[in-house]
């Protein structure tokens, strides 16, 4: 069906499909964004009279409008797939079948890896289409498909999840809740559902929590996380650990206090709260300036966690301080940008690293690290693996609390930190690089980062971490002081990306062995960054998208080499996820173009005009299979 003969027939063939799509979407009302919070109208009062010109014998049912009509046939039966579809449990989510995809990395370690190997370096040139569908949204798409028994779940930009056959490709269900016209979202993409029981739990835009019916896709329960009024809102998906469904906030480049939390599955009653800025007299609040500014210290927490359910802990990502500049807020601030160690029991924090004290560029640490057990010296460390956005690497030991430092290295182009502390990993940082009121300071990475929020992949075969970086972009900063229309003042930046002089590309796909800790292949590419989170398999591919030619990608998991490209309606900006039906291996990523990557196509292009054109925008679900 979608068999071609070259790249040039293929990408005529797949554009004239998307125009289909859209054209189709637009048909069904798929394409209008939602745009009223209003409950819908309640069914009008049946109106008893009988209509003329029916033959007196012919029976007759109230319709949704209240007027009498001729009997219909009954409702259609649940689809076979949903109809077989089985809870998922605690032991399905700690240990999945091979052919699932019950989580956004699949395990609790974050490795987004399939054991599957259909699909292999020697066939995968023969990887075609199988089915396609339009999300009918714009802006960026940042959720991979979530698949169980046969049924996929993708959740979209502005507040939509889409149940449909894996296999087929045949909607199930289409659950919507529009953000009421008031609220504050200020990017309103989303990043993925979590599965347990019989519900799917998403994270609706305005900082509210929703369960929802696996298999009818009807509300079951919400429970407000955060008050949007203030500046919270949610892009993460939940995850479910220790029978609670935990989710993080948005918000943190405003005046809030981020923060993780739990909830009851069955109720969505709070479980617990875990701030991470410490109130006064808690552990790090000796870090803050004296005062209330802990109450506004920014540290959202907008990316999903890693779970260990050995020692019972979440490691979840914290983002940077408010304001931006750091002179405004004197001393380490914790826990911004670090990696923290909760209890899934209680909400704790057991431990942390701090990555960048007083962070200063807009270096959000919200990726969490890979849970990769890793030698060194001859030993296995019980490890954590970061690809930061200070543009560093870092090698860490997970225990029952504490986080300890075992080696860091930068893997982009980095002027900020002069060198790491051998035994503690701090960094020494360069003054000549950090902005401050008045002074113009120029840095490498961008605020961006070596690495944003797109997550990279393990491979335990080939002992090897894969991860998107952007490389060679860079900016300049300056602090200044505003005035507030209340009389009042606050800190903020101008700022400008730019191009490292000489650079010959700006962005890398990039493998690193674990257990040696040096870089065993990277994939540049000259005109593009590179926003494409990454699926590693046990066919020994790497699969990512990411870049602005809206190409899929795989590559020789050992090797780097490319061995397979597929054009698509638009970027790739969401992780790909691999799953198995009826003895087939499927793999499938949602296309959708939009939010950072966008503004970061836009910056660069504003400096070298006609070299990072514009990406086109809407969200379609691709699904592969070998043919």
């Amino acid at each position: 069906m979608f068999e071609s003969s070259g790249p040039a027939r293929t990408a005529v063939r797949l554009g004239a499909l998307a125009g289909i799509l859209a054209i189709a979407g637009a048909a069904r009302g798929l394409g209008r964004q939602p745009s009223s919070g209003q409950p819908p109208q309640q069914q009008a009062p049946p109106i008893q009279q009988r209509p003329t010109g029916l033959p007196p014998s012919t029976p007759t049912q109230p319709s949704p409008s209240g007027l009498l009509i001729p009997v219909q046939p009954p409702p259609a039966p649940p689809p076979a797939v949903l109809q077989t579809y089985q809870p998922v449990t605690d032991d399905r989510l700690l240990h999945p079948d091979d052919r699932d995809w019950l989580m956004v990395r699949r395990t609790y370690d974050g490795w987004g890896y399939s054991p599957l190997s259909q699909i292999t370096p020697a066939n995968v040139q023969r990887l075609k289409p199988v089915w396609l569908l339009s999300t009918g949204m714009n802006n960026g798409h940042q959720a991979p498909p979530i698949v169980s028994n046969g049924v996929m779940f993708v959740a979209t930009s502005y507040n939509q999840v889409i149940a449909l056959n894996a296999k087929t490709g045949q909607e199930l269900w289409r659950y919507r809740s529009p953000s009421p016209p008031d609220a504050r979202v200020s990017k309103p993409v989303n990043r993925g559902v979590a599965l347990y029981g019989d519900k799917v739990f998403f994270a609706l835009g305005e900082a509210v929590l929703v369960a929802i019916d696996a298999k009818t896709g009807k509300e079951v329960w919400r429970t407000i996380v955060g008050d949007n009024k203030q500046g919270f809102y949610m892009t993460a998906a939940p995850l479910v650990a220790n029978g609670k469904v935990v989710v993080g906030i948005s918000g943190g480049d405003g005046p809030i206090r981020g923060f993780v939390a739990a909830y009851d599955p069955e109720t969505g009653a709070p479980a617990w709260k875990c701030y991470t800025i410490p109130a006064p007299g808690e552990p790090g609040s000796e870090t803050w300036p004296a005062g209330d500014q802990w109450k506004t210290g920014g540290g959202a927490t907008w990316v999903t966690g890693n779970y260990d359910p050995a020692t019972n802990l979440l490691y979840w990502g914290v983002g940077n301080g408010n304001p931006w500049v750091a002179s405004e807020r004197d001393g380490d601030n914790l826990y911004t940008a670090s990696t923290i160690a909760i209890d899934a029991a209680t909400g704790t924090i057991k431990g942390y690293f701090q990555y960048t004290p007083n962070e200063s560029w807009d270096f959000d640490e919200v990726s969490p690290p890979l849970l990769i057990d890793f030698t060194r010296n001859g030993r296995t460390i019980k490890g954590l693996v970061n690809f930061t956005r200070s543009g560093y690497l870092y090698f860490l030991e997970r225990t029952n609390g504490t986080i300890k430092f075992v080696e860091g290295k930068p893997y982009v182009h980095q002027d900020i930190f002069k060198r790491l502390d051998p035994k503690t990993g701090r960094p020494e940082i360069d003054p000549d690089h950090r902005a401050a009121i008045g002074k113009l300071a120029s840095f490498c990475p961008s605020w961006h980062g070596g690495k944003n929020w797109e997550p990279g992949a393990f491979n335990p075969k080939t002992r090897m971490v894969y991860v998107p970086t952007q490389e060679n972009l860079c900016a300049v900063m300056i602090a200044r002081v505003l005035e507030t229309p209340s009389g009042g003042r606050r800190a903020g930046t101008l700022n400008q990306m730019y191009i490292a002089p000489g650079a010959d590309h700006i962005s890398e796909v990039q493998a690193w062995n674990v257990d040696t800790g040096k870089k065993a292949w990277s994939h540049a590419f000259k005109d593009s960054p590179n926003w494409g989170p990454i699926l590693t398999t046990g066919g020994g591919l790497v699969f990512s998208g990411g870049t602005n030619d809206r190409v899929f990608r795989a590559f020789d998991a050992t090797s780097g080499e490319v061995l397979w490209e597929q054009p698509t309606n638009s970027g790739v900006y969401a992780p790909p996820s691999s799953f198995q039906v009826d003895g087939q291996q499927y793999i499938a990523v949602v296309s959708g173009w939009g939010q950072d990557a966008r503004s970061m196509e836009s910056r660069i292009n504003g400096v070298s005009l006609g070299h990072y054109p514009d990406v086109p925008e809407g969200g379609v679900i691709w699904v592969f299979a070998v043919k």
